[in-house]
């Protein structure tokens, strides 16, 4: 009660004293707090019943008024005396010692407001960032205490600081002059805590520090660390004493000092103290100090120094705490949750995972673990996203390594279905979340390995974890299958060039599925009849001789929706002619296995505007991939080698095969991650799955001779099924919801595969056409 009239006294006196010039004023409130030390003799009594508070803030606010009323950058006299004088070595010292109760926080708040207020650079300043530097360790030593919100702050100012001029950041890299001395330092403080507990310890560096004290030329004596700047100025012993502790009359023995306990990873010769109390801040429960601190992390990573780059993935625990952290939220979740679950729970921003069990409609168990994996699964991917090169790819070859293969694999390489379809619709939504291009990178060596030979038969499992998936796209469970077709779905659609050319392209480089003829001179690649040499007239076929006039395109009609000739895009290119092939896919089915044309707006017309769209997309994908606009030359080719499509082509095509018996579900996923494959705009891709015309070598099969047998097998078994033709029209309109759900139709697994089949071909028609008009335009 009379610390507060004082302080009501004191204010109505300074209210009414005339002004004093700006540097007597600071020195008076500077002075005010030194003297506080020197009378008072309860050092147990809170700063809040004290003046301190209020003089600190009154120098503040004189600093910042200085500072208004000269020219920019200039220093006036008051912010000359704080640097002379050490003010802020003194204010850490006594944060430090928290003494009064509570003064921690204000010291901390001053420094903040210090740096966040004033405009002209103070941390170059050897009087500045060496206290700033010593205060960032008292930051983070212990979770949940009264000035942790105090501590996050300051820590944010100077990671806001750092990022504005980038090259202070060598003054935050500490060099260990001693590796060995400053080791046995850290066991020893932390063994000292461990046997106190919370009680408060005063070490032998710390005493040792606290006598050394410099003299006014900053001479210092022999320091334990020295900034990693080249060229910058060498720290002075750590917390030494300015000349104003000399009328302290408190003794540094009686004083409680805390030491704070360093990151765990240690860099033989190097400390990046900022980084490591953010990271303990990280784990603060507390979770708005705990998103701030990962808010500072996110400027510190993409600080674009190389030294600073170097110290933070190898002299801390960062790449440990973000894999560490993966690791414990994925080992969390169910081991049983729904893939639906897994695949619709609404999309995840680190930070933003607040999340009320109560609140939800929709919730399901385990939606609170799931929501905070997946959050802190995408701040690992913004942090690698915006990080700097060297850091980026540290961090997520640590994802990779510690979090991916330790974690993640066994979790994908285990028997027990309940668990391969979680842990698969887990990395399915981990493909789809993932933004980062390094980390992309890591996740698909991961699941795919790095291999860019072609493959053989005998060699198809030198990827263990890639070959288990693929085999699992042709699982005996469904839902399994289904799964992981739809995680290659989407990784196919990911801005990556090895993912296309691992699962495909490595197989069709030496166009060893063609059957090469020399040419000579008859033979010409568009004969009178527009066929192409050596090729088999598809028409000709007894599949396609019943030919309905609504499936078909005249020549006519083709040669006005296609672009004209010229002399940069001659007709005779090596392309086959658009409208056979066209054609070739539209008449596959047979004409009484169709039921399109019965329903409206079922065409396939509507497919093309679907078939541009994505096709622009893939574009734009592959455009810095400079992938070649016509196919190798075959005289470049090694035809002799022996063509293997790929275990992923082979997985696809024999469930292409069985289209007519299996699940509908099934079929609709195995046909759209081949008609994503169909969309890539690479030539060798194009001839393999997209043009009916190819000359296949012995032995080889294509998109087009697998469902070519498929319909084959389709015209032997409709002879079989009775009123096939109105039962399928009825399937179609279930499907389509135009007919009402009634009793079981006998073939219906069947009827539905005819229906998919027809679907697909005119899809792929509608895939060709595109790719053909996009290329052919100027």
């Amino acid at each position: 009660m009379f610390s507060k009239f004082t302080s009501i006294l004191q204010h109505a006196v300074e209210a009414l004293a005339p002004s004093l010039p700006l540097q007597e004023d600071f020195v008076y409130h500077w002075k005010a707090i030194t003297h506080y030390y020197i009378e008072t003799s309860d050092d147990k009594a809170p700063v809040t019943d004290t003046n301190i508070p209020s003089h600190l803030e009154q120098m503040l606010d004189i600093l910042v008024q200085e500072e208004n009323e000269r020219e920019s950058g200039e220093t006036g006299p008051c912010m000359e005396y704080l640097l002379h004088h050490k003010i802020l070595e003194t204010l850490y010292t006594l944060g430090k010692a928290d003494c009064p109760p509570g003064m921690k926080q204000q010291v901390l708040t001053f420094y903040t407001k210090l740096l966040g207020r004033i405009r002209q650079p103070l941390l170059p300043h050897i009087n500045v960032h060496r206290p700033v530097q010593k205060l960032i360790r008292l930051c983070g030593e212990v979770l949940a205490t009264p000035t942790e919100n105090e501590e996050i702050q300051f820590l944010c100012i100077v990671c806001a600081k750092l990022k504005q001029d980038p090259y202070l950041v060598n003054f935050f890299l500490e060099v260990i002059q001693d590796p060995v001395l400053h080791l046995c330092r850290r066991q020893n403080k932390l063994k000292a805590m461990a046997l106190q507990g919370s009680a408060s310890v005063i070490t032998e560096d710390m005493i040792k520090d606290h006598e050394s004290v410099t003299t006014d030329t900053g001479q210092p004596g022999q320091p334990e660390e020295t900034p990693g700047a080249a060229g910058a100025e060498h720290m002075e012993n750590e917390d030494e004493l300015p000349q104003q502790a000399e009328e302290l009359s408190f003794s540094l023995d009686e004083l409680n000092v805390t030491s704070s306990p360093e990151s765990s990873t240690a860099c033989p010769n190097q400390d990046y103290n900022l980084v490591n109390s953010l990271l303990n801040l990280t784990k603060s429960p507390d979770g708005r100090i705990a998103v701030k601190a990962c808010e500072g992390l996110m400027l510190l990573v993409s600080l674009p120094e190389p030294a600073a780059a170097k110290c933070l993935t190898q002299s801390t625990c960062l790449c440990e705490l973000l894999t560490d952290r993966l690791a414990t939220l994925y080992k969390a979740l169910p081991q049983s949750l729904d893939p639906l679950d897994i695949e619709t729970v609404e999309a995840i921003n680190w930070g933003l995972d607040s999340y009320s069990h109560k609140e939800d409609a929709s919730a399901f168990p385990g939606k609170r673990a799931l929501i905070s994996f997946l959050s802190w699964f995408d701040y690992c991917d913004q942090l690698i996203k915006e990080a700097q090169k060297t850091t980026a790819v540290a961090m997520a070859k640590a994802v990779r390594e510690r979090f991916f293969i330790d974690v993640m694999e066994p979790q994908l390489m285990q028997t027990s279905e309940i668990g391969i379809l979680t842990s698969t619709a887990l990395l399915h939504r981990i493909v789809r979340q993932v933004t980062s291009e390094v980390l992309l990178q890591e996740l698909v060596y991961f699941i795919l390995g790095e291999q860019r030979e072609p493959e053989t038969l005998a060699d198809i499992n030198r990827h263990p974890l890639r070959h288990r998936l693929i085999e699992h796209c042709d699982h005996i469970s469904d839902e399994i299958s289904i799964m992981t077709l739809r995680m290659f779905e989407h990784l196919l659609q990911k801005p990556n060039e090895h993912i296309l050319y691992n699962l495909v392209l490595r197989n069709l480089e030496e166009r060893n599925y063609m059957e090469y003829k020399p040419p000579c001179q008859e033979d010409k690649d568009v004969v009178e009849n527009g066929q192409i040499a050596g090729a088999v007239d598809l028409e000709e076929d007894p599949l396609f001789t019943d030919l309905s006039p609504d499936n078909t395109l005249s020549a006519q009609e083709w040669l006005s929706a296609s672009p004209p000739v010229s002399p940069e895009h001659p007709k005779n290119d090596g392309k086959t002619e658009v409208h056979k092939i066209v054609n070739s896919f539209l008449c596959l089915v047979p004409d009484e296995a169709k039921s399109s044309y019965h329903v409206e707006g079922t065409g396939y017309d509507t497919y093309l505007r679907d078939a541009h769209r994505q096709f622009r997309d893939y574009c734009v994908i592959c455009l810095r991939w400079e992938w070649p606009g016509s196919p190798r030359s075959l005289e470049k080719c090694n035809l002799e080698a022996s063509f293997f499509e790929g275990h992923f082509l082979k997985v696809l095509f024999e469930r292409m095969g069985r289209i007519l018996d299996q699940p509908y579900d099934v079929n609709l996923q195995v046909t759209s991650v081949l008609s994503k494959l169909s969309l890539f705009p690479h030539p060798h891709i194009h001839e393999y799955l997209l043009d009916p015309y190819v000359n296949l070598a012995s032995g080889c099969k294509s998109l087009f001779s697998v469902i070519v047998r498929v319909v084959g097998d389709l015209m032997v078994r409709i002879q079989r099924i009775p009123d096939f033709t109105p039962k399928l029209l009825l399937v179609r309109k279930r499907l389509l919801g135009l007919e009402p759900e009634g009793p079981i139709i006998d073939h219906m697994t069947l009827l539905e595969g005819v229906i998919v089949l027809e679907e697909f071909c005119k899809e792929l028609a509608a895939i060709a056409f595109v790719k053909y008009h996009t290329s052919a335009t100027p």
